[in-house]
């Protein structure tokens, strides 16, 4: 074996027992109960963020991944209650699942929004790794001050999938092959961000 192969497969075991070594990812599926987020008619986003985040967690769990789900039915948790949930958990990372709605109608794509500066990274994996997957428009990855994320220790996300306003976007966001694309995705990107050593 050369050199180079040698380096190759050094670099191959580190990402796979970084992978395997149990890491934890909290999903934090927006909206629920009472709160039901953006809609179109009585598409509603809570319905669709609690179902990204199943497939989310099922694919972060094949990696072997650990998980926490903030909520794993149509159930309303307060966002400070999101919050502490995730500062529990020392060393994760936080992923929360959304869908946009504007007034524009014409406004379509995905975003991904950070507010700390070790989340960044985190933000711009999974960011890139929607759109490898599901080919939508890019709104790029944004700072913003959403409490989940200001009031969160651990690298935290919050991603936009789709705009259930725009009624092209929203017909592709009904579909489970689309939104099982998002949810693989983010896993490359949490993948990435694990295999860059920022984690």
């Amino acid at each position: 074996m050369n050199a180079f192969a040698r380096a190759i497969a050094i670099l191959l075991a580190s990402s796979l027992l970084s992978i395997l070594s149990g890491k934890t990812v909290i999903i934090d599926a927006g909206h629920g109960g009472r709160d039901i987020g953006g809609h179109l008619g009585k598409v509603y986003e809570k319905h669709l963020a609690l179902d990204t985040a199943m497939r989310l967690e099922y694919y972060l769990k094949k990696k072997g991944y650990r998980t926490v789900m903030i909520r794993n039915n149509d159930t309303f948790v307060p966002l400070s209650q999101r919050a502490a949930i995730a500062n529990r958990y020392p060393g994760a990372i936080f992923i929360s699942v959304h869908y946009n709605s504007t007034w524009k109608k014409h406004v379509e794509g995905v975003e991904t929004f950070y507010y700390s500066a070790q989340s960044k990274g985190l933000a711009n994996a999974c960011h890139n790794g929607m759109l490898s997957n599901t080919r939508a428009a890019n709104r790029g990855v944004k700072f913003a001050r959403y409490y989940v994320l200001r009031h969160n220790t651990l690298p935290a996300i919050l991603v936009e999938g789709g705009f259930l306003s725009h009624s092209g976007e929203c017909a592709k966001v009904m579909k489970g092959t689309y939104r099982d694309q998002l949810a693989r995705g983010i896993v490359d990107g949490v993948v990435r961000f694990d295999a860059s050593g920022q984690w």
